[in-house]
């Protein structure tokens, strides 16, 4: 075993599952995708650890632990067609593949868009796609959604990313209120949009995704 297989291994038996995080789908997917090779090759000893790591252009993975909770909270079935918003380099698209039909992946910087297709294709991730885009306006074209899940704290869900939601489906989203972060399950129904927050997450707010200051007399 690698040193690398190693620190995934390790990574997921004191991160994950002491998480409540129990899908042994996605339990077998941080155990299979090579999370290092996602990352700058500077940062890959620090892949694994429980903390966030930098991805270029203001982008972080988020801590393993916070991610696999969000990703559980959206109970994603094996027919769904999932938007992953911000997908980086595109570690969040290729475990998403795993637990979904089909994914689309939402990049606006060009750097990071093609080292996700490149290493999506690496690791035979066929059923995942990362297009370009404006990451506010989401992918209204590639829709409905059965879920949508954003990479990085937001300060408010723009309506456009509601709008694009199927009926039934699930917006899973870090929300922030002031310095503490909300991990939120955002639910379509023909009532509306209902909510649950299902745990607290220090996760790096998504650039151009924060409210702007007031101003104080």
């Amino acid at each position: 075993m690698s040193e690398f297989e190693t620190a995934r291994k390790q990574m997921v038996d004191s991160q994950i599952r002491p998480s409540d995080v129990t899908d042994r789908r996605l339990i077998a997917a941080f155990l299979d995708i090579p999370r290092h090779i996602f990352v700058p090759r500077a940062r890959r000893a620090s892949a694994y650890s429980d903390s966030q790591v930098p991805v270029g252009d203001a982008r972080v993975l988020m801590r393993p632990r916070d991610f696999a909770k969000l990703v559980h909270a959206a109970d994603i079935q094996p027919d769904e067609l999932v938007l992953d918003i911000a997908c980086a380099r595109g570690y969040s698209s290729a475990i998403l593949a795993r637990m979904a039909g089909t994914v689309v992946g939402l990049e606006s910087d060009e750097d990071s868009l093609s080292r996700a297709s490149g290493l999506l294709a690496d690791i035979g991730a066929d059923n995942a796609v990362v297009i370009e885009g404006d990451l506010a306006a989401g992918v209204a074209k590639q829709g409905p959604f059965d879920v949508i899940f954003v990479n990085g704290a937001v300060d408010a869900v723009p309506q456009a990313w509601f709008d694009q939601l199927a009926d039934g489906g699930r917006l899973v989203a870090v929300v922030r209120h002031g310095p503490i972060g909300k991990a939120t399950v955002f639910t379509r129904s023909a009532a509306g949009i209902g909510e649950r927050v299902v745990f607290d997450a220090h996760v790096a707010p998504l650039p151009g995704f924060q409210a702007e200051a007031g101003f104080v007399l």
